[in-house]
């Protein structure tokens, strides 16, 4: 059984298969994501030599996570500059903003305190004194924190010594040999000034918490996850008899939250990402997180764009909104990092492994979605998301290849490679991102 899904904006992509029986969900919807949101990403989805690459630049990530609250200050001083400019009657006008600045400064530090944290959770623990002591804008301590109006009671310090018994996911580095030392992270000669574009990658993962790990996101997990776990279900309905669970590889696993939920079915669930920027905080809240909403962070205070209100640029997110380590995962749960068709699909010792994939809001990432549906075309495939080609239209790369399929031409291919479509169904739907900007759409459906 196959359903697809599309929205007035960009065509939905293919979805599941095998060589005998195929499933196909798509859904092409925005989540919380932004347009400019998709291309950032998109930019990490490369292959394996720009994945190498990436794995090579850990310091520069660790910097451009660590220039966070830098960027987040520039913003800050352009904003009060403009405000500044104002004549006296239209200051007058908007009497709250000087500690409408105040507050998001507070946000900001916030913030950073817990990707300070997560930073010193990652493996090995990182001692990041140095870094913290050569930025320019000081990261407030919990106490001072605490003093300011409006703190979070739940703030607290990451122990860089606290050590986990039991891992609820472990993490690999797929096929990269990368020295990841304390030693390498504390020099300071690696950590450099790393421009814009890096730090709204920082920003981007601090968005895509929400839609992962907030209790406000479950509304979008419920349309964008629930669907593909439900064919999971009803594809392997024996599972739970079977000596040896099913395995499922999650390429794009992202923040790891449909990794986590597949796993929670009773498969061998393996995530699979590119992105250092999200393996790190991934790893955070999967193995680090103690109790539910255990961290509060503020992932709206980046634009003054579509605000309802200031309440709502201002508004708080607690995660996780749900204990992984409580949450019943089957054994074998894991995060492998690297390019999927190097890592998991390109060695003869992998074959025969995957009982299933699933993709969402993934093919769409690639130059050439041909190798993708090809490699996949062994297995049962259990896709959903739109056809946003990553590399289209992006300046500067006019020379690069970017193949961009209309959704027929992806079904033609798939159809070559032995894929069956038992359903289909194209929807389109609202969606509102926070503040004014929505979507709107009709439901289209087609029947078997």
């Amino acid at each position: 059984m196959n359903e697809m899904t599309s929205t007035e904006e960009a065509a939905p992509e293919m979805v599941t298969a095998t060589e005998t029986e195929t499933e196909l969900i798509e859904k092409s919807s925005e989540v919380y994501d932004e347009e400019e949101d998709e291309k950032i990403h998109s930019q990490s989805q490369k292959k394996p030599v720009v994945a190498v690459l990436e794995a090579k630049s850990l310091p520069d990530i660790i910097s451009a996570y660590l220039n966070y609250p830098d960027a987040a200050e520039e913003d800050l001083k352009k904003w009060e500059t403009s405000y500044q400019k104002l004549s006296t009657a239209h200051k007058a006008l908007l009497p709250h903003y000087p500690k409408k600045f105040q507050s998001l400064r507070r946000c900001v530090s916030m913030n950073s305190h817990f990707i300070t944290n997560m930073l010193q959770a990652f493996e090995p623990p990182l001692d990041l004194s140095k870094y913290m002591s050569q930025r320019k804008t000081r990261v407030l301590s919990i106490e001072e924190l605490q003093r300011m109006e409006g703190y979070d009671h739940s703030l607290k310090n990451y122990s860089a010594d606290t050590r986990i018994n039991n891992k609820t996911c472990e993490f690999y580095g797929g096929q990269f040999s990368v020295s990841l030392s304390s030693h390498d992270f504390l020099d300071s000669s690696l950590q450099t000034h790393v421009p814009l574009v890096d730090v709204d990658k920082v920003r981007w993962v601090m968005r895509n918490i929400v839609r992962d790990w907030g209790a406000e996101g479950q509304t979008t997990r419920d349309e964008c996850y629930k669907p593909i776990l439900e064919e999971l279900d009803s594809l392997f309905p024996d599972r739970q008899k079977e000596s040896t669970p099913p395995a499922c590889l999650v390429p794009g696993a992202g923040l790891g939250r449909l990794a986590l939920e597949i796993s929670r079915l009773g498969f061998r669930s393996v995530g699979n990402e590119i992105s250092y920027y999200m393996m790190i905080c991934s790893n955070f809240i999967l193995n680090y997180t103690q109790v539910l909403d255990e961290w509060t962070v503020y992932p709206w205070i980046y634009t003054n764009c579509n605000s309802l209100s200031e309440n709502d640029q201002l508004r708080p997110v607690s995660i996780p909104d749900i204990h992984p380590a409580s949450a019943g995962v089957t054994e074998g749960f894991s995060i492998c990092c690297g390019d999927f068709l190097e890592v998991l699909f390109n060695e003869s010792s992998h074959a025969g492994m995957w009982d299933a994939v699933v993709t969402c809001f993934f093919i769409d990432t690639t130059r050439n979605i041909i190798e993708y549906i090809e490699t996949i075309s062994k297995v049962v495939w259990i896709n959903l998301g739109p056809l946003c080609y990553h590399f289209a239209d992006i300046p500067g790369l006019e020379n690069e290849m970017s193949i961009e399929l209309s959704l027929e031409d992806v079904k033609r291919v798939a159809s070559h490679y032995g894929f069956e479509i038992e359903k289909e169904q194209l929807i389109q739907r609202t969606v509102q991102i926070p503040g004014l900007c929505r979507r709107t759409a009709t439901i289209l459906s087609s029947g078997q």
